[in-house]
């Protein structure tokens, strides 16, 4: 399907911001908090993000992690485009070895038709969670299988989302629906626009592939920042024209948070380096508080390990993120910063995202 080089894809930067800013979301749950409450602060916080001229809003799918209620990306995308009329919405990403292709396409084909225009498909090739309950999801323990088989699964999905299947193919006469072939049939007045598909990786694998097939790369510079710049190298020169962009097109994954004094934001994000200390070491729980997270005896181990993390988090007052965004963004050459606040309450990712957009000079201040 031809689509116009771009359209929905490359952002316009607002105020002084380098590049376009957009916001990732993992809809975390602190301990004391619902998700219930957590959900509720995503909706505050596309609206504030749409008032404020943020490009685009990512949900990220990831599972049995207590902390982490975004099980389900293409639910919340569906409630927020309910409270949202003109911010872009997305998955960053489904993780496409655990679905079917043709499940993908219906869901973002639904999506599609609910918030037409505005709704962005990344794909990433990790479970997002761990083995055993990647083995749940998939219904197999041949996990490396599903990971080697993306390019194919891909291939598939976008099959499915233009409803090109060639001729003799198995799966010609199976249309994803909602999707192009309720513009083709008898009396059809549907729209065959459909998502852009993005492809989203923390290593050279998704960026080569993005590259060679000519479609847009987000790299998950949040959690493996020291990649960052080889595999945009690598995007950037495996990249080929294609139907969907004319020039590459890179944004990348920033952790940040401001605060209105910089004690505030240390203690702010140190409760998400204790919450990532405990996962990483196979205890994942709900996002500790910061009183909690003040209190807590790291171990020499697990204070070289908090130490390495919080310097990849671009933390302190509005002016200190900006200019850490600002260095970032001319460092990697980035064309759009995706921003995202891992602190233990709603309140201080709302105030941080609010500061970052006063920083800049974002329209729709209070």
């Amino acid at each position: 399907m031809e689509e116009n080089r771009g359209d929905g894809i490359r952002g316009t930067a607002g105020g002084t911001a380098p590049v376009p800013l957009s916001v990732l979301d993992l809809v975390g749950v602190g301990a004391g908090r619902t998700a219930s409450q957590a959900l509720r602060t995503s909706v505050d916080i596309a609206q504030l993000a749409e008032r404020r001229g943020f490009h685009r809003y990512w949900v990220a799918e990831h599972h049995s992690m207590p902390g982490v209620a975004s099980s389900s990306p293409a639910v919340i995308l569906a409630h927020l485009a309910a409270y949202t009329e003109r911010i872009r919405l997305g998955s960053g990403g489904v993780m496409l070895p655990n679905h079917a292709p043709l499940v993908i396409a219906e869901q973002f084909g639904t999506l599609e038709a609910m918030a037409p225009g505005r709704v962005d498909l990344g794909l990433g090739r990790a479970p997002g969670t761990d083995g055993a309950t990647a083995a749940a999801l998939r219904r197999t323990d041949r996990l490396n299988e599903g990971a080697d088989d993306f390019p194919e699964q891909l291939a598939e999905l976008v099959r499915f989302l233009d409803d090109d299947f060639p001729d003799g193919h198995p799966y010609a006469r199976i249309h994803a629906v909602p999707g192009p072939v309720q513009a083709t049939s008898p009396g059809g007045v549907q729209s065959a626009a459909r998502p852009p598909v993005w492809l989203l990786g923390s290593s050279g694998f998704s960026a080569r592939l993005a590259g060679v097939l000519g479609l847009p790369f987000a790299f998950a510079h949040h959690f493996s920042a020291r990649n960052t710049v080889p595999a945009l190298d690598l995007y950037r020169e495996s990249f080929r024209p294609s139907a969907v962009l004319d020039a590459p097109y890179a944004l990348i994954g920033v952790a940040a948070l401001a605060a209105d004094e910089e004690r505030e934001a240390r203690r702010q994000v140190l409760s998400g380096a204790l919450s990532m200390v405990r996962l990483r070491t196979g205890r994942p729980g709900l996002v500790p508080s910061p009183e909690e997270a003040e209190a807590y005896e790291f171990s020499p181990m697990e204070r070289e390990f908090v130490d390495g993390w919080l310097k990849d988090i671009v933390h302190g007052t509005p002016d200190e993120v900006r200019s850490g965004l600002d260095d970032l963004a001319k460092r990697t050459g980035a064309d759009e910063l995706m921003i995202t606040a891992n602190a233990h309450g709603g309140e201080a990712r709302l105030r941080s995202y609010e500061l970052i957009a006063d920083a800049y000079g974002l329209p729709g201040a209070a």
